[in-house]
């Protein structure tokens, strides 16, 4: 690199004209030589002024600098897109050199990873939050990516912080509406798989079943696969227990909200009327059409049981189906 530097500045010393076009893409090249070989920007100046002085100085610092900047961008480029691939490959289960690829990126496949989740994307929030987490973690710990609608982060078990982060830029970057998914602790690459469908699949259950929690954890819902594994028999609970409802005055909607709240508030119906916004009278009334209407009772332990069964099973199913 010095040797070209030398010989340009030679001779437009010489000439004392600037340097012309092959002259300049020489120097260009010569810089984005210098980036592959790991040289500052900084360290390529300082050699290219050194003991050199006149009016090309400044296109050739130019050309330098341009070459140099080019070629990092470049490396950046190249470097994003391979991570991006990768982690695109991880989440879809494409085992194809993906522990070979892991290593690229500093990961250790072997280990445990937990895949979180997020909804409510806009356009930009991903580059952010991946940057401002490498930032934090380091991109050997931290991999980010969109994914189904979805951005997507991936970080060791062992890092439980990241997954904090992760949903602190969320709600500090997302639309209204957010919520953030988190997988369980899964070995292994297909372990990432793993973790990122309980993710995604935490924050579809979360919706169908009202959930007004802003992050949900796949380890908090774990029965209600249990209780999707046997669908027909589901249906059927659901249709034999709520049923009557459809008879009722405006329909069974305000019912079934009623038995959330009570649900949720542990049996207290002065605390099922705050949650509903209406008086604890009503709440009585509905429950005793419940009662009357179905034929179980919310104050029953194995009544109130197969009740609140069969209204999560509303919830998972869409009941009513037309």
């Amino acid at each position: 690199m010095e040797d070209a530097v030398s010989r340009v500045l030679a001779g437009c010393a010489r000439t004392g004209r600037l340097p012309g076009r092959e002259e300049l893409e020489e120097l260009r090249t010569a810089g984005a030589r210098a980036a592959e070989l790991g040289v500052s920007p900084r360290s390529l100046v300082e050699d290219a002024l050194r003991d050199q002085a006149g009016p090309a100085l400044r296109k050739v610092v130019d050309a330098l600098l341009e070459g140099h900047e080019q070629a990092q961008l470049l490396a950046i480029r190249n470097e994003e897109a391979a991570r991006r691939e990768f982690v695109d490959d991880l989440l879809q289960g494409r085992a194809e050199r993906l522990a070979e690829r892991a290593e690229h990126f500093g990961l250790r496949l072997a280990e445990s990873y937990v895949v979180a989740v997020a909804r409510g994307l806009r356009q930009g929030d991903e580059d952010r939050i991946e940057r401002d987490l490498i930032a934090r973690f380091g991109s050997h710990n931290v991999l980010v990516a969109v994914r189904d609608g979805l951005l997507v982060c991936v970080a060791p078990a062992v890092l439980p912080a990241a997954v904090g982060e992760f949903t602190h830029h969320v709600r500090a970057r997302f639309a209204d509406g957010w919520r953030v998914g988190v997988g369980r602790p899964q070995r292994g690459p297909t372990g990432v798989v793993s973790s990122f469908r309980e993710a995604a699949n935490a924050l579809e259950m979360a919706d169908k079943l009202g959930l007004g929690v802003d992050v949900v954890k796949a380890s908090d819902l774990l029965v209600f696969p249990v209780l999707l594994r046997d669908r027909a028999a589901m249906e059927d609970l659901v249709s034999s227990v709520l049923s009557p409802l459809l008879r009722a005055r405006g329909g069974p909607e305000p019912l079934l909200e009623t038995l959330e709240a009570v649900f949720a508030s542990q049996g207290n119906q002065t605390a099922a009327a705050r949650r509903l916004g209406i008086s604890a009278r009503a709440v009585t009334y509905r429950l005793e059409r419940i009662r009357r209407t179905t034929g179980f009772s919310p104050d029953d332990p194995t009544q109130r049981f197969t009740l609140e069964t069969a209204v999560l099973g509303a919830r998972l199913l869409g009941w009513p189906w037309e």
